[in-house]
């Protein structure tokens, strides 16, 4: 519980009194005996060994997504809606890599619950399992934790029923795309990348978005012929942490507001513009509040959780706790950036408050209309996990099989040849 963790909370680090600074030493210390995560779990030996096995897997995947989006480019000059169905399908194998790395390396305990506008859209299956019920064109909103909340929106996206882990769309910063293959692939995934100028970013924003409302025949189109989207924002900007949060405080005193606690003053310019954008195409807006377990209160995640914590010591979160809600978009005020502003602060307060009774009790509010099969109070504790194992096979597949048809066309073109011949 937090209440707990508030409770046995060490005294604060000692203090340099030579240089009147605090000790770093001390203070690493502190937080290696705090860690939310527990004891490192492997030694250094074994760290390396599970570094090889990550690295070894995730580049195989990536490489293998990579090179079976660049065999598909044809496909763009030869139907454009086969083109966009065979990319949602390579997106899908990155959401099966993104799923499988967490499972194996990083065991995560993910708790759900949501409010009374998500009644019947959260069910527990007998295998322990979630499966959510969203529509297939929606716009995602939640708070910025740590650099991995994408990670776990994804994973929602894939127990969507029918899945749409092939057809998430993430607004990133410009600097990503340029990371080899990895970047690479998130360009054919039409992912939005931005350079937080309104200026510089308005124009593309607006070509990709428009690029989403286009109609598609195509086998994985949407019953409208509008493609299932899922439109993926961090209002926030970035991710909770010290300059974040001093940054936030800043922002707040000079329009005048008051401050949040747990999360950072939301930004509205690019939500107004997608929303209005997208409007008229999307009816819904959910929202997720995230919250990693055993942080407690003026902590923030990213400062226990990170790539080598979670993957390579055996750190994972405690517990990765989602509380969901569905906002009808038409009731939106979008009319002005003022109104909007004005709309998205007060729900990130809100979102304050449902941290903060977090923090006070050890749980997010639950109510239990949200949830079928859950616990008798309305929660749904699942894991980050495939459906079935051999869907990691997915992700080769399609290279396989060409790889298996470069190496039969010169063999059947010589027999074809020889026969001719004799």
């Amino acid at each position: 519980m937090a209440t707990e963790t508030l409770r046995q909370r060490k005294p604060a680090a000692a203090t340099d009194i030579s240089v009147g600074t605090p000790d770093k030493y001390a203070q690493k210390q502190e937080q290696e005996q705090e860690h939310p995560g527990g004891d490192i779990k492997h030694g250094g030996f074994v760290q390396i060994l599970r570094l090889v096995a990550f690295a070894t897997y995730f580049l195989a995947a990536s490489c293998s997504i990579c090179a079976t989006q660049f065999l598909g480019v044809p496909l763009y000059w030869i139907n454009k809606d086969l083109y966009y169905a065979y990319m949602a399908l390579t997106k899908q194998s990155f959401g099966i890599t993104v799923t499988t790395v967490t499972q194996w390396w990083s065991p995560t305990l993910v708790r759900i619950s949501g409010d009374s506008s998500m009644a019947g859209q959260l069910h527990k299956t007998a295998d322990g399992r979630v499966e959510c019920d969203f529509p297939d064109r929606i716009v995602l909103i939640a708070n910025h934790q740590l650099y991995t909340d994408w990670l776990y929106m994804w994973w929602i996206a894939y127990t969507n029923q029918p899945r749409m882990h092939g057809h998430i769309y993430i607004i990133l910063k410009e600097s990503l795309k340029h990371v080899p293959i990895i970047g690479w692939g998130m360009r054919f995934y039409g992912f939005i990348f931005m350079t937080r100028k309104m200026t510089t970013d308005q124009p593309r924003l607006a070509y990709r978005l428009r690029k989403l409302k286009e109609v598609h025949s195509g086998p994985l189109s949407g019953t409208s012929g509008l493609d299932p989207m899922w439109l993926l924002l961090f209002p926030e900007g970035t991710n909770a942490s010290d300059n974040g949060r001093a940054k936030s405080a800043q922002w707040a005193e000079k329009i005048g507001v008051k401050d949040m606690e747990h999360t950072l003053l939301p930004r509205s310019t690019g939500s107004y513009f997608c929303l209005n954008e997208l409007k008229g195409t999307v009816d819904y807006v959910y929202d997720c509040t995230l919250v990693y377990g055993g942080v407690g209160r003026a902590k923030f995640g990213q400062d226990f959780f990170t790539l080598r914590s979670m993957y390579l010591q055996g750190r994972p979160p405690p517990s990765v706790n989602m509380h969901w809600r569905r906002f009808v978009l038409n009731d939106i005020p979008l009319n002005t950036p003022e109104e909007f502003d004005l709309w998205l602060r007060e729900r990130w307060y809100e979102k304050d408050a449902l941290i903060e009774h977090y923090l006070t009790t050890g749980r997010l509010l639950a109510d239990t209309a949200a949830t079928k099969g859950a616990t008798h109070d309305g929660y749904i504790d699942t894991e980050v996990k495939l459906t079935h194992w051999w869907e990691v096979g997915n992700i080769f597949v399609v290279l396989a099989a060409f790889g298996l048809i470069a190496n039969l066309i010169p063999r059947v073109w010589n027999v074809v040849l020889y026969g001719k011949q004799s």
